[in-house]
């Protein structure tokens, strides 16, 4: 590393008991002052040029993210028709019959209670009540084993 032995501004000897990085290696301890900021202004532009830089490519070469995909079963009782926050407020509200929201001509194909049917690691059906004719949140995807008749709860 370079040591100089004069002052680049006065030429007045430098003499310093230690030369570290932040001292200067150019000028004496009187013209230090008056150029530190020259001498630390190129380092930190090339810093923050170095920074910038490696912030751009960063962003330049981020892969997309992959788009979001909403995915329902086919027997979802939801329907495909955007939402609409004042037709379910007419249809909570309370009505003459006291039955707010329910029809009285039977059981509606939500109340109807269904084992899960899956093959378990025991090799058993799955006995776990869902409602319809879906597996559990753990056999999602799988096939039941017996038919959906047997698979049907009374009452």
């Amino acid at each position: 590393m370079y040591k100089p032995n004069f002052c680049a501004e006065c030429g007045s000897p430098v003499s310093r008991r230690q030369w570290l990085l932040w001292t200067s290696r150019r000028f004496c301890g009187e013209c230090t002052g008056r150029y530190r900021k020259a001498e630390l202004a190129l380092p930190l532009i090339l810093g923050m040029a170095l920074l910038t830089a490696g912030f751009i490519f960063g962003r330049f070469l981020r892969p997309a993210p992959p788009p979001l995909i909403v995915q329902r079963l086919a027997t979802s009782s939801l329907s495909d028709a955007p939402f609409n926050a004042a037709s379910l407020s007419q249809a909570q509200s309370p009505s003459a019959g006291g039955s707010a929201g329910r029809s009285t001509d039977g059981v509606s194909p939500e109340e109807i209670i269904y084992t899960c049917g899956a093959r378990t690691k025991k090799g058993t059906p799955c006995a776990r009540r869902v409602h319809g004719p879906v597996r559990c949140w753990q056999h999602k995807g799988m096939p039941a084993i017996l038919p959906q008749e047997k698979l049907l709860i009374k009452g």
